[in-house]
């Protein structure tokens, strides 16, 4: 294998993944409880998606409020003290402050010696993350950092349309990584492509407004989420498993070498399609995606925290996992968790 093309460099030092945490949403809301609201179904969501409640922010919760809370419990995971951190990572595309959110968070633990700032890549926003964080232990010139995945697509969703409001949900997932002699990132590949990201947008707000005499400016804000569905589907169906195999060729590993299979938990059918195509068993497809609906960046280390915390990720084990989203974005990362036993 190439170590440059799977993502690593041969000088490098290595990445361990050692703590993780995750934060939930106040509110349940069930399919039910959208069939009062929408013209929909438990049985029509729960066949089409996989989902049957979601958790939805309360009017007083903040972003900066779960991702702080998972990044804590990450921390206490791994045992460090806060200062200890050089990073604060934050993956978001609904932060509460435009300018970034990953301060508030940084000042919110008192990681009073680590930098902070946000990176947005939509769905695919953790592994980005992940990967980007990891260069700068591998560099040398950092030696822990925090990696949060937290979004609120709850303030974005049009809750009177079926095709959307279904989907989605809100939360927070953490990652504690710190520079080992040992690499627990095996490898990692990223992809984009802008030409086909009119498929899933949360756009500006198409404002003419006027300055002064003949001058006009746009004003700021946002529409809610536009998708079209059928075509992210078919994007999922057929990047994630083309990636994810282009990763384990260059890694020299095969997928009946996986412990866990963890994906962006977007819908059970996106799931179950990458599983088979792996040969990889069901039990052995990390999901939460029931219970929380789609938490955009939050999703992959939200399930993952669960994992660890109830005994079926333990140290040791080898996951592949892949985010994909809007931009378009997708990607890949292979990694061997390396937390508390």
């Amino acid at each position: 294998m190439d170590p440059l093309l799977a993502g690593a460099s041969p000088h490098s030092r290595g990445v361990a993944l050692i703590g993780s945490g995750s934060a939930q949403a106040a509110q349940v809301i069930s399919n039910n409880q959208l069939g009062l609201r929408v013209d929909t179904s438990d049985e029509w969501i729960q066949s089409r998606t996989g989902i049957s409640t979601r958790r939805v922010s309360s009017p007083d919760q903040r972003l900066s409020d779960l991702a702080a809370d998972a990044g804590r419990s990450a921390l206490a995971m791994a045992g460090w003290s806060p200062k200890s951190l050089d990073l604060v990572l934050l993956a978001t595309s609904t932060p509460d402050d435009l300018f970034g959110t990953a301060p508030a968070v940084q000042a919110a633990l008192g990681a009073t010696n680590a930098v902070a700032f946000d990176l947005t890549a939509a769905c695919s926003g953790f592994l980005f993350s992940l990967v980007t964080a990891a260069q700068f232990l591998r560099t040398g010139s950092m030696r822990r950092a925090l990696v949060i995945g937290a979004d609120q697509l709850s303030r974005f969703v049009d809750w009177d349309d079926r095709r959307s409001c279904v989907l989605f949900g809100d939360g927070a997932g953490a990652v504690a990584i710190e520079a080992a002699d040992e690499d627990g990132l095996l490898g990692f590949l990223l992809r984009s492509d802008g030409s086909r990201g009119g498929v899933l947008n949360l756009p500006a707000l198409d404002s003419n407004e006027v300055l002064a005499a003949d001058a006009r400016h746009r004003q700021g804000g946002y529409r809610p989420i536009e998708m079209n569905g059928q075509e992210v589907y078919k994007f999922a169906i057929r990047e994630v498993p083309a990636v994810l195999q282009c990763l384990l060729e260059r890694c020299a590993v095969g997928a009946e070498s996986l412990d866990w299979l963890l994906l962006h938990q977007a819908n059970q059918r996106i799931l179950d399609a990458v599983a088979d195509r792996f040969a990889i068993p069901r039990p052995k497809v990390l999901s939460n995606l029931a219970h929380y609906g789609n938490t955009s960046a939050a999703t992959i280390p939200l399930v993952l925290d669960e994992a660890v915390r109830d005994g079926r990720v333990r140290s040791g084990h080898l996951l592949a996992s892949s985010g994909f989203g809007a931009g378009l974005s997708w990607g890949a990362a292979l990694f061997r968790w390396q937390g508390p036993a």
